[in-house]
């Protein structure tokens, strides 16, 4: 029992009235008033960074009835933070979200993607909020692609020399392509994700490479190509 004031015990009961509990939020097609941890359900992502900002974290969480039954950790610019995901995923599933919100994840920028994580299914902010039944277990894994690899996107640039693509959503540069003005209008990029599925399923290393070049937008017209990390 609250302990209570003698100044609060001297006054009259006024009746508080209608007790309109909290508001609904959207859960997976249908409208929940959260009073427990285990009334929160949705799929959401959550973005993070360490305290010196050198590193960030992309989490993404599929929760059913309040317990987390997938978690995809995806990190960048920290290499130890890589290390940190894989004993973060680790910890996560099984966890309702309010241990998982209060528990090490290692990293503190996987930490602050968990607080950020949070707020988004609490408030009903989820990619699932109006998706009947939402996603099986495993469908972070979509994000992916093939091959399994996260969208990465590495872009290095100088006032001195310009812009250098080093890693685009299709794969790694090998070059890159510029019209008469030295402008870029396209690059040469291989599908590692797609490579590598290759060859470990038998196909000669040589020939998953080949096939699995491609280029990007106006390739084929450039004046120049250059080699991106050596150029």
């Amino acid at each position: 029992m609250s302990t209570v004031s003698s100044k609060v015990e001297n006054m009259c009961v006024v009746a508080k009235g209608p007790k309109h509990g909290p508001a609904p939020i959207p859960e997976e097609g249908k409208w929940v008033k959260a009073y427990e941890i285990k009334d929160i359900s949705g799929l959401s992502h959550g973005i993070g960074w360490c305290a010196p900002q050198q590193g960030m974290c992309k989490l993404t969480l599929n929760v059913k009835d309040g317990v987390i039954e997938e978690s995809l950790v995806e990190t960048s610019g920290c290499s130890g933070m890589t290390h940190s995901a894989a004993m973060a995923a680790e910890i996560l599933q099984g966890k309702t979200i309010l241990e998982a919100l209060n528990t090490d994840l290692v990293c503190d920028a996987i930490n602050v993607a968990m607080r950020e994580i949070f707020k988004q299914l609490v408030y009903g902010r989820t990619q699932t909020a109006f998706s009947e039944g939402g996603l099986p277990i495993g469908a972070s894994l979509d994000d992916l692609g093939k091959g399994l690899r996260s969208q990465v996107g590495t872009i290095f640039a100088t006032k001195e020399k310009g812009v250098r693509y080093l890693e685009m959503a299709e794969g790694y540069i090998l070059s890159t392509g510029l019209d008469e003005n030295n402008e870029v209008i396209g690059y040469k990029f291989v599908h590692l994700g797609k490579m590598m599925e290759a060859i470990r399923h038998g196909m000669d290393p040589k020939e998953a490479y080949e096939s699995n070049v491609k280029t990007y937008g106006r390739y084929d017209e450039a004046v120049k190509k250059i080699d991106p990390r050596e150029e």
